[in-house]
């Protein structure tokens, strides 16, 4: 499996996009269009150790729901990814059985080594 997902409204995303210039066998999912499949989710959950890493706390949505507030399970944060996109933690590149997963400068960078850029 070599799938990249992102927000195509996402600056960072579209950034993160560009600078990893990946290889053209990567299939590209906009999460707003076709949000993440279960069988996917729980493989990345398999390699992350928690959906809870996996869960964007940042999503306008967990303040205005009210989720900061709870202390959520791990079938909770699966279960709210499944349902809203916004949820998922982004951009996420998964190559074979190595994931990264989030936007910051240290994911990015092993990402880009990790294809040879």
């Amino acid at each position: 499996m070599k799938r990249f997902y992102y927000l195509s409204s996402c600056s960072t995303c579209i950034r993160i996009l560009k600078e990893l210039n990946l290889p053209t066998q990567f299939e590209l999912f906009d999460i707003k269009k076709t949000n993440i499949d279960e069988e996917t989710l729980d493989f990345l959950q398999s390699k992350a150790g928690s959906y809870d890493s996996l869960f964007s706390k940042k999503a306008m949505k967990y303040k205005s729901l009210g989720l900061k507030q709870k202390n959520l399970s791990e079938i909770e944060y699966k279960n709210l990814i499944l349902e809203e996109y916004t949820f998922l933690k982004r951009p996420i590149l998964i190559d074979q059985e190595t994931i990264f997963v989030g936007n910051s400068a240290d994911v990015i960078l092993k990402a880009k080594l990790h294809l040879g850029n």
